[in-house]
C-alpha cells in the first residue's frame, strides 16, 4: 500500500489551525518540527502560500513570515516560475558525539521526567486510537512501523519512530496529543535512539508491531500498556547510557 506524503497526521493536525494567535513564530516552529521529524521529507513541495495560510488559519502575510524564517534556517528553499513553490531542505545529521554531550548535559531526573511525561502521551494515544482506528487507518500505521526495517542510520530510525508515534496521535483524532508527541521528539528524539544497538532494533520492531496488533483487536488496554512498555523500555536505555557517560567522566 502506497502512502501518500500528505499523511494522515499532516491533514488533521500539522496544517491545522494555529490557536496561538496566529504568529508566524508559531508556524515556523510547527513547520520545524515537521521537518525535523520527518514528517516534511527533504525535497517535498509545500502546498501554495495562499492554500497553506488558509490550512493554518492565517493571513498569507504571516505565512510568508514564516517560511522567510524557514528559508534563514536553511530548511525551505523557495523557487519561482513554472514548477516553483516553497521546497524543504533536511539538515544534515548531527554526529553521535554531539548528542551524546547534550546528554550528558541532562540530569537522571530530568531524563526520568520527560519519560514519564511520554508514557502518559503515548498511552493516551495508544488507547484512543485503539478505539477509533478505522481498517484504513490501521493498515496505514502498520506500513509506516515497518519502515523502522529498512532504516539504515540513526536519524532515519528515529524519523521511522517519531513518524509512527506521531500518527498513532494522528489517528487518535487528537489535535492536541500529535502536538504534544511532536514537541517531545524534537526535544530528545534523537536522543532516544543515540543508545540503540542494532540487536534491539528487532525488539523495537516486535513492540511496534504488537502495537499494530492491538489496534486491529481494537483493545484499548493492550495497546495502553504495550506503548507504555515501548516508552519505558527507550527511557530506561538512555538512563543506562547517561549512567555509563558519569562513570567515564569520572576517569
Amino acid at each position: 500500500m502506497a502512502l501518500s506524503e500528505v499523511s494522515t497526521a499532516k491533514a488533521r493536525t500539522l496544517f491545522a489551525p494555529i490557536d496561538e494567535g496566529g504568529r508566524a513564530e508559531t508556524v515556523a516552529r510547527r513547520l520545524t518540527q515537521a521537518i525535523g521529524l520527518g514528517l516534511l521529507l527533504d525535497g517535498e513541495r509545500l502546498p501554495a502560500e495562499n492554500d497553506l495560510a488558509e490550512q493554518f488559519g492565517v493571513s498569507p502575510l504571516t505565512l510568508r513570515g514564516a517560511l522567510a524564517t524557514l528559508r534563514s534556517m536553511g530548511l525551505v528553499t523557495t523557487r519561482r516560475g513554472r514548477g516553483g513553490g516553497s521546497f524543504v531542505r533536511v539538515p544534515a545529521d548531527r554526529d553521535s558525539g554531539h548528542l551524546q554531550g547534550l546528554l550528558g548535559l541532562m540530569s537522571l531526573h530530568e531524563i526520568r521526567d520527560i519519560g514519564d511525561h511520554r508514557v502518559a502521551i503515548a498511552r493516551a494515544a495508544a488507547g484512543l486510537a485503539a478505539t477509533r482506528a478505522l481498517d484504513s487507518d490501521v493498515a496505514v500505521l502498520a506500513e509506516y512501523a515497518g519502515r523502522l526495517g529498512t532504516a539504515t542510520t540513526l536519524t532515519e530510525r528515529r524519523r521511522a519512530d517519531a513518524r509512527l508515534h506521531v500518527e498513532i496521535a494522528a489517528v487518535a483524532q487528537s489535535p492536541r496529543l500529535v502536538r504534544a508527541e511532536m514537541d517531545l521528539w524534537s526535544e530528545i528524539g534523537d536522543l532516544v535512539w543515540l543508545p540503540v544497538t542494532v540487536p534491539e532494533i528487532s525488539a523495537i520492531d516486535s513492540e511496534h508491531a504488537d502495537l499494530i496488533a492491538a489496534f486491529r483487536a481494537r483493545d484499548a488496554g493492550r495497546a495502553r500498556e504495550t506503548a507504555e512498555r515501548h516508552v519505558c523500555a527507550e527511557t530506561g536505555r538512555m538512563l543506562a547510557l547517561r549512567l555509563t557517560l558519569v562513570r567515564g567522566d569520572r576517569h
